[in-house]
């Protein structure tokens, strides 16, 4: 890719995500990175701007762009000798003709718009389209299935890597699978036949606005049969699906709970379905890694198997009960608005771990076992913003070697290997692996 104006720009700098996605973009990137913020207000974003020159002021500084009327945007940028260059002014619309624009001027765009149907499908096409790099953070399966089907070929055509869910949906199982196929291929010389996933700790202080609104916003958007359509485990697959799928028992559909070695009791998980869809995605993209007999299952881990139906009947209420459109209307009374969320203070003691373990895909009645761990403290929304950042400086800085990976159009977090891993690992997030010796 030729040298453009920008390296990096962010869209939705004043939601909630967006703005800890700019505090790690100023905090833990190089600091002659060229980036900007944009987004549909300059007033909002004008203070923002201020508060990130403050938090380290000898860094290059975040131009804006503004979707409104008589937008000013502002770039502050500080050369290798730590001088000021001139200042851009530039009008910019949120349609196809000024996102081509800014498609052209930039290699990656991060893109914290959401909800993601409703306002972000313009963004995806300017990028496919110039071949300009994209990641997002959203959790909209049916979204994404209609991403691909529009515009993977294009993106991949014109050397784009777009990957959608580069945050707590869904990069954490994504990646956690990745390091544990990884792990089987180097230490026991197979494909990896079966992983089996969960939640171990979540420990939230809340969601905020934004994905809240997105839930139910989503169920405004589609009609139940093609929300069922465009949610199953394979529906973002690039392939076929494995033909011997281990299944579930009648019992284990039913109640959704159920106890596995080396894991504990697990249930239904409520990101479990997009979580699947996912890693089944860089499955399929990648057949000669991950091995064509591969299956995934995603759950959440339980103190017992009680709690498990519990969990597992309470989601399934939940979720129909979201079809109806006065429940709709009174859950939007009582939560965040858009751009709000749990405060700093509340989320100090906030956790992520996830467990694994992959089953070799060898013949014999005991086939060797991996088990993967990641872990991350601090708030879900914070780790969001470190993920999809840190996304960006691994294709920054190795996107030859991501576009052979991945072959290029709308691909996953598992494209970018073990680099991202390393970056992770270095701000916290850390993910083991471990051949189980029996």
């Amino acid at each position: 890719m030729t040298s453009l104006q920008y390296d990096l720009v962010l869209l939705g700098p004043t939601g909630y995500t967006g703005r800890f996605c700019a505090d790690h973009i100023v905090q833990n990137h190089p600091t002659n990175l060229k980036w900007a913020i944009a987004g549909r207000s300059a007033a909002k974003m004008d203070p923002i701007a201020q508060e990130l020159r403050a938090l380290v002021p000898d860094r290059v500084q975040p131009g804006m762009k503004s979707f409104v009327m008589i937008p000013i945007f502002i770039a502050f940028f500080i050369a290798a000798f730590g001088l000021t260059q001139c200042t851009d002014v530039l009008e910019v619309q949120l349609n196809s003709a000024e996102l081509d624009e800014l498609a052209k001027k930039t290699k990656i765009i991060i893109n914290c718009i959401g909800p993601y149907h409703k306002y972000s499908s313009p963004v995806v096409e300017a990028c496919a389209n110039n071949g300009t790099h994209y990641l997002d953070v959203t959790g909209e399966t049916p979204w994404i299935k209609i991403m691909i089907d529009k515009y993977h070929d294009t993106a991949k055509n014109n050397g784009a890597i777009i990957i959608h869910s580069v945050g707590v949906e869904s990069a954490p199982a994504d990646m956690l699978a990745w390091a544990l196929v990884k792990k089987v291929r180097e230490d026991l010389s197979c494909n990896t036949r079966e992983i089996t996933s969960c939640i171990k700790e979540m420990k939230s202080s809340g969601a905020s606005g934004g994905t809240l609104n997105t839930i139910i916003s989503i169920f405004d958007w589609l009609p139940t049969s093609k929300l069922l359509k465009f949610t199953g485990p394979f529906s973002l697959a690039a392939g076929p699906s494995p033909k011997d799928i281990p299944r579930e028992t009648i019992l284990q559909k039913l109640l959704g709970a159920r106890s596995v070695r080396d894991l504990g009791i697990l249930t239904t998980s409520p990101n479990g379905m997009a979580d699947m869809a996912i890693v089944y995605r860089s499955s399929t993209l990648m057949p000669e890694f991950y091995g064509k007999r591969f299956a995934f299952h995603q759950f959440l881990n339980v103190r017992n198997v009680f709690i498990g139906a519990l969990v597992h009947v309470g989601m399934m209420v939940g979720l129909s009960l979201l079809l109806l459109p006065p429940v709709r209307w009174l859950l939007r009374k009582f939560i965040f608005a858009p751009g709000n969320g749990p405060s700093m203070q509340d989320s100090l003691n906030d956790h992520l771990e996830y467990h694994a373990v992959a089953t070799a895909d060898q013949q014999g009645p005991s086939p060797k076992r991996v088990f993967g761990k990641l872990t991350y403290q601090g708030s879900m929304y914070v780790y969001t913003g470190l993920l999809v950042a840190e996304a960006a400086m691994v294709i920054l800085e190795n996107e030859e070697k991501i576009k052979k990976v991945s072959r290029g159009g709308i691909v996953t977090t598992a494209a970018l290997g073990q680099e991202f891993v390393d970056r992770l690992d270095q701000v916290g997030c850390r993910i083991e692996t471990k051949v189980l010796e029996y």
